[in-house]
């Protein structure tokens, strides 16, 4: 998932690459890095998304040298659209573009299956996103600073992992301003609980 914030966006997803029900890859980074202040987030088919991001930074980086200056977020959105799109038959992917440019500060675009593009304040996809759209509906906020977004991509995806089983491991975090991208990750032990979760290690039995 990813928010923006009055001078950039924070960006957030688990860790966990399923095959059918066998967890293939438990600390996988879905947080792909575009340019130096753009990153994508990616769900779907891993192999289709790594090759389109990889495909996607290449062409930015062509772009990047053409025009002398770094490219804008929604230069960086539009080439995933136009992947997404043209191959949508034979792709599984669903991309969320976040990042931070000098023309429009911080940017989210989200781009599901099928190659829609939109610019959203708070964007989510993959298969733990069913799970916490009332979460997201209830406690977003439109000018959140750079702290609550934080926390509030932090408490989402761990809402995420609680209740998806294809949705596991750590949680990773990413800051991007106008200074550059400030990352981290959150373990499963220090990810936040939630009132019902402390009431059922309370109320459970021990064991013998």
């Amino acid at each position: 998932m990813a928010v923006e914030f009055d001078g950039g966006v924070v960006v957030g997803a688990d860790s966990r690459t399923t095959t059918g029900a066998y967890v293939a890859n438990r600390v996988t980074d879905k947080l792909t890095r575009v340019t130096d202040r753009i990153y994508c987030c990616r769900s779907g088919s891993a192999a289709d998304t790594q090759a389109i991001a990889d495909i996607v930074a290449y062409h930015l980086s062509i772009h990047q040298m053409e025009i002398g200056e770094e490219p804008s977020v929604k230069t960086a959105a539009s080439l995933f659209r136009e992947m997404c799109y043209n191959y949508r038959d034979q792709l599984s992917a669903g991309i969320i573009v976040a990042g931070w440019d000098r023309t429009n500060g911080g940017q989210v675009y989200s781009i599901p299956l099928g190659g829609m593009c939109t610019r959203q304040k708070v964007s989510i996809g993959g298969s733990g996103s069913t799970y916490i759209y009332g979460y997201v509906d209830a406690n977003f906020e439109p000018d959140m600073n750079a702290e609550k977004c934080l926390d509030f991509v932090k408490n989402a995806v761990s809402l995420a992992i609680l209740r998806d089983g294809s949705s596991g491991g750590v949680v990773r975090l990413a800051t991007i301003t106008e200074a550059g991208v400030e990352r981290q990750t959150i373990l499963h032990d220090n990810l936040p609980k939630f009132p019902y979760q402390i009431m059922d290690e309370q109320s459970a039995p021990y064991s013998s």
